[in-house]
């Protein structure tokens, strides 16, 4: 066999070992992926059964209800045009509050709601960390 085939031969076999592996690696990661949708989106294309997803919206004010239990938390997601309700149990993040921002991680059910396995609270652009907020507006003294 000449160089220039066996130069040939190794460089398919990368090629197809690149490609192998790039497929290992997608077919790895569809378990992984968590789509992204808003009430309105779940209101128009119909419930995502049984697959894990992201459910994003705002907190609807005056939703939030916590279950006798102290961990059980029911609360509605929204979007401004569609409603979704959400049950989720554990330890709510701190910025978790009604009229802000939230991503709920995990299922829908048969009946439209939400029941999350983790939750994201979002601040807007202006959050700031309380120590830094205190420090801005202290006031040096020149002597």
């Amino acid at each position: 066999m000449k160089a220039k085939h066996q130069r040939l031969t190794l460089a398919l076999l990368a090629l197809a070992a690149v490609v192998i592996a790039g497929l290992l690696a997608l077919s790895a990661l569809k378990d992984q992926a968590a789509f992204f949708y808003a009430p309105s989106d779940v209101r128009r294309d119909g419930l995502p059964l049984g697959r894990a997803v992201r459910l994003g919206g705002m907190v609807e004010g005056g939703s939030i209800k916590r279950a006798a239990d102290g961990v059980t938390v029911h609360f509605v997601v929204t979007d401004g045009q569609a409603t979704t309700p959400v049950v989720f149990a554990g330890i709510v993040p701190d910025l978790f509050r009604e009229k802000s921002g939230v991503v709920a991680e995990g299922q829908f059910q048969p009946n439209g709601s939400f029941v999350a396995s983790n939750l994201l609270a979002k601040h807007d652009e202006k959050y700031m960390p309380p120590e830094m907020a205190g420090k801005m507006h202290e006031t040096k003294t020149l002597k």
